[in-house]
């Protein structure tokens, strides 16, 4: 999965993203497209590794990506090429300036520069859109797709990204290979002043956010970089007298997990204790390939006790005392926390 980090010049996505992947893109590069994996924080792994002490713990990862917008003083916008970027992206994390920089031109306005970087999103996905109804003049379409691509045409017009069309409303089976920027999961991150940090997103804000069904917080770049070179006992110490509870980027991470509608189950053991990313609706013989394909092709069933049952009981055999160990068939629909086990035979 691949999420694209976006902003105009000045914002500091490069920043966030050095933070979050370790890695030193120059700020400013305007290069080629960076790419990063994260590591997913998730307290139930940490909790299940203290647990089971395995030789090794594993967590869910992302990949980020650093998409390279525009730098020039005369250009505020992004490229072409950096649109292209975008198309081949999951999803979409929109990191909007709101601090101040004597080296930009004019105060910081994040309204403004979301509202920039929806009309261009919009104007991007209009062309394709009107040259596919323009064919549609000249030779035959199905009714179908027709009828999906005018509904499209008309959101678009009325300013609302194609993200705000339910599957029942909008048939994406019928669109493969299109990449419309709108369509994607949108989260926006406020990058703020050290000062400010812990300050909630600004009503006007938030409420426009959901009316473009998109999601967002709040953070503060150059905290975040300053926490990553701390010892983990100093970090808690830093956020507190920040008004913190965690890191800012922690909840960046799990924001964007969520954002493409992901899920983690877990295998435990002596061995490994380790979260498998799937999608959200995912059965359990799909999520047993997501350990290795043998599991999927030789599937017997999956037993499964959920999170917050194990750490009621304590163990396993606590669990089936209980009553509360679960013995499932291949289209049980895994849920977020699930601890399976796969009984397979090839």
């Amino acid at each position: 999965m691949r999420i694209g980090l976006v902003g105009f010049a000045g914002s500091g996505k490069t920043t966030v993203f050095n933070t979050m992947t370790g890695l030193g893109v120059p700020v400013g590069y305007g290069g080629e497209l960076r790419i990063g994996t994260v590591r997913v924080p998730d307290p139930r792994i940490d909790a299940l590794s203290k647990m089971f002490s395995p030789k090794k713990t594993t967590f869910a990862e992302m990949s980020f990506s650093d998409i390279p917008g525009e730098h020039g003083a005369e250009k505020k916008g992004l490229s072409v090429k950096a649109l292209q970027q975008i198309r081949d992206q999951d999803a979409l994390c929109l990191v909007l300036r709101d601090f101040a920089n004597p080296a930009l031109e004019g105060d910081a306005d994040p309204m403004r520069d979301l509202e920039a970087f929806h009309l261009e999103c919009v104007f991007a996905d209009l062309t394709p859109i009107e040259r596919r109804l323009h064919r549609a003049l000249k030779e035959k379409m199905p009714p179908q797709e027709h009828a999906a691509f005018e509904l499209m045409k008309t959101t678009l017009e009325d300013g609302r990204p194609l993200r705000s069309l339910s599957p029942a409303q909008l048939d994406r089976g019928l669109l493969t290979g299109y990449g419309f920027l709108t369509d994607r999961p949108l989260l926006v991150a406020l990058n703020r002043s050290e000062e400010r940090a812990a300050e909630p997103l600004p009503t006007d804000i938030a409420t426009r956010l959901r009316a473009l069904d998109a999601a967002g917080l709040t953070l503060s770049a150059s905290v975040e970089a300053e926490i990553a070179t701390l010892a983990p006992d100093e970090q808690a110490a830093f956020l507190a007298d920040l008004g913190l509870a965690e890191s800012a980027l922690a909840r960046f991470i799990r924001a964007a997990y969520g954002l493409l509608d992901l899920i983690s189950f877990f295998t435990v053991g002596v061995d490994e204790v380790r979260a498998w990313p799937i999608r959200r609706g995912t059965h359990a013989r799909e999520a047993a390939g997501r350990i290795h394909s043998d599991l999927e092709r030789g599937f017997i069933r999956a037993e499964v006790m959920p999170y917050a049952v194990f750490m009621k009981y304590g163990s396993e055999h606590a669990v089936k005392e209980a009553g509360r160990f679960q013995i499932e068939g291949k289209d049980y629909v895994v849920s977020d926390g699930d601890i399976m086990h796969i009984r397979f035979n090839v």
